[in-house]
């Protein structure tokens, strides 16, 4: 159902609001191949259907907030495909519509935030897990605001900045976003209680403090065991309610082209992540809907 609620409205309330998993999983799941370099944004053109069965999958589980398919979606990697500005712009406002469509599966609210994913996502190389591009400021904020404000033409419930690197990019993105008039929230993927390039979390949340547009902050794509003490410095720094949404806590290895190691992601930390100040929470990278689920069982008694 379509929300009669702001998502800042809802994260007021009493207990935590679920996020989905991860939508690659999901896909691959349901047999689709994601070997493109635009990824799971593909299929926004090729097999739309696919993606609104991944969201009602979600839905299904217990999913409060659907994370669209956009986040390696640009005009840049469109035109390589061949698409113009305009189908460009008609795929990523369509990402919204599959995840707004899955909503209304259920009479449950369903929030439906649009994914900004980083500038590494469009390179596709992994270097959204190492920052630093060599860009300016400005320069990023140029990329990222076309699809921003065509995201945010199709009318989704927020922006979700996230897998985020470094501040440098976070500026960017909080620039770009600040007069679409659509609420946001800003998620660092982090290593070791630091962003990926490095820099010092206390020092990454509080760019957001000074932001009226910015509804959450956290941390996405990254260990499990990272999330508790991110919880605490993000909700410390900024005052904002906080959203996590870790990986399995398994690990790609690219020479085997396989998963490997365990699953670590536990959704009886929920507890913890809300008495810290997680009003968000659900998965990211190998999270899929048998654990979201789960996690949506324990908000029954979690609280913050």
């Amino acid at each position: 159902m379509k929300p009669a609620r702001s998502l800042a409205a809802a994260l007021a309330g009493d207990g935590p609001l679920v996020l989905d998993g991860g939508l690659s999983n999901q896909l691959e799941a349901q047999g689709c191949d994601l070997s493109d370099g635009l990824w799971s944004a593909r299929l926004l053109a090729d097999g739309p259907e696919q993606i609104e069965a991944a969201h009602t999958a979600y839905v299904r589980a217990g999913a409060q907030v659907l994370i669209t398919a956009s986040y390696q979606a640009t005009y840049e990697g469109f035109a390589r495909r061949g698409a113009g500005p305009d189908e460009a712009a008609a795929l990523l406002a369509r990402s919204v519509a599959l995840a707004r469509a899955a909503g209304e599966r259920t009479t449950r609210e369903v929030w439906v935030a649009a994914s900004v994913g980083p500038y590494g996502a469009l390179l596709a190389d992994g270097s959204e897990y190492r920052g630093r591009y060599g860009l300016t400021v400005r320069e990023l904020e140029a990329f990222h605001r076309p699809r921003i404000e065509a995201l945010a033409r199709a009318g989704p419930d927020v922006l979700a900045l996230e897998t985020v690197p470094d501040t440098d990019e976070a500026a960017a993105l909080l620039r770009a976003t600040a007069d679409t008039g659509v609420p946001v929230w800003l998620s660092y993927t982090i290593e070791g209680g630091r962003t990926r390039a490095g820099q010092d979390l206390a020092e990454a949340f509080a760019l957001a403090a000074g932001h009226d547009h910015v509804v959450a902050v956290g941390v996405n794509c990254c260990e499990p065991a990272d999330v508790g003490p991110a919880v605490e410095v993000a909700a410390r720094e900024t005052g904002r309610p906080v959203v996590v949404y870790p990986n399995s806590g398994e690990r790609w290895d690219a020479r085997a082209r396989a998963w490997t190691g365990d699953i670590a992601f536990d959704p009886a930390r929920l507890s913890d992540w809300a008495a810290a100040g997680a009003r968000l929470a659900g998965g990211c990278c190998r999270v899929g809907p048998d654990r979201i689920a789960a996690l949506a069982a324990r908000t029954r008694t979690a609280r913050p």
